[in-house]
């Protein structure tokens, strides 16, 4: 086995966040030691390895059990930090090629040994689901309608397509015990890679909690998710519920899993136009094998 590094990251008051695996140099993997990895821990696992052009300065892969992932916000988050507490960058800010495209990644020492880090991902698209798609999506999640609040459920996307499902309170979040299986059949059939349920817990100041069941990961939730928060950000912006601005938009995650979690967004404006968003999280590290 390769040399790996478990962090936490979007951990909340230091403590929860996403176990996520590192290699810190995978240069000598192939795809199959990869997924070996993540199996064995049973966590989407980030891995970088050397550029291969002279428009990156790290390529980075990803791997949950059961696949290779284009993106994965938290592995990339993870990885860099790794890296900073190794003496890897080359620079504060690091042009990272991944399998959806190019990622800015910029790292920031806050000392102690931490460091802040924060990505790139682009501007998000949202399309509002009705009809019998949104009713796959209940039928999912065990609920009905009247669950939810007065707002669509979207299918929203920066990276990967994820489904926003605006629920009525944070109970009736964090009461949701779906099945794999249907949550698989569901975003199947609308082309979704996971579905958010989120709720308000108090708009001004712009927090919101929200619970990720992914497509096929090989696990039934996750415990912070950034590519579902990132298009999460832009479904709030396009609903109303956030302002056009880059204050920051908090997302608790994890609750029900026993690892609440907090993943920041800031999204970008150029003349009144959203370009894109920062993803931004802390990291701690849990255990090196």
């Amino acid at each position: 086995m390769p040399f790996v590094t478990l962090v936490d990251v979007f951990t909340h008051a230091g403590r929860g966040g996403n176990p996520c695996p590192v290699v810190a140099d995978a240069g000598g993997l192939d795809a199959e030691a990869m997924r070996d990895v993540a199996r064995r821990y049973g966590h989407e696992s980030g891995f970088a390895l050397p550029p291969g052009d002279g428009a990156h300065d790290l390529r980075f892969r990803f791997f949950v059990p059961n696949h290779e992932m284009e993106m994965c916000a938290h592995a990339t988050i993870g990885t860099l930090w790794v890296l900073a507490r190794e003496g890897r960058l080359p620079d504060s800010t690091v042009r990272i090629a991944t399998g959806s495209g190019a990622v800015m990644g910029f790292v920031s020492a806050r000392g102690d040994g931490d460091w802040t880090i924060a990505i790139t991902q682009p501007a998000g698209s949202v399309r509002p689901l009705a009809g019998e798609a949104e009713a796959a999506v209940l039928t999912a999640l065990g609920i009905g309608r009247d669950t939810l609040a007065d707002r669509p459920v979207h299918n929203a996307v920066t990276s990967r397509v994820k489904t926003l499902v605006p629920m009525r309170d944070a109970a009736a979040l964090n009461a949701l015990a779906p099945a794999s299986g249907a949550v698989e059949a569901a975003c199947s059939r609308i082309g979704s890679t996971g579905l958010y349920p989120y709720a308000v817990l108090d708009g001004p100041a712009q927090l919101f909690e929200a619970r990720q069941f992914p497509h096929s990961s090989g696990y039934p939730e996750d415990a912070a998710t950034g590519i579902a928060a990132a298009a999460l950000a832009f479904g709030l912006l396009a609903d109303g519920l956030v302002a056009p601005d880059d204050r920051p938009i908090r997302i608790l995650q994890g609750r029900a899993m026993g690892r609440l979690s907090e993943i920041r967004v800031r999204l970008g404006f150029a003349e009144g136009r959203a370009i894109g968003c920062l993803l931004e999280g802390d990291v701690a590290i849990s255990a090196t094998m």
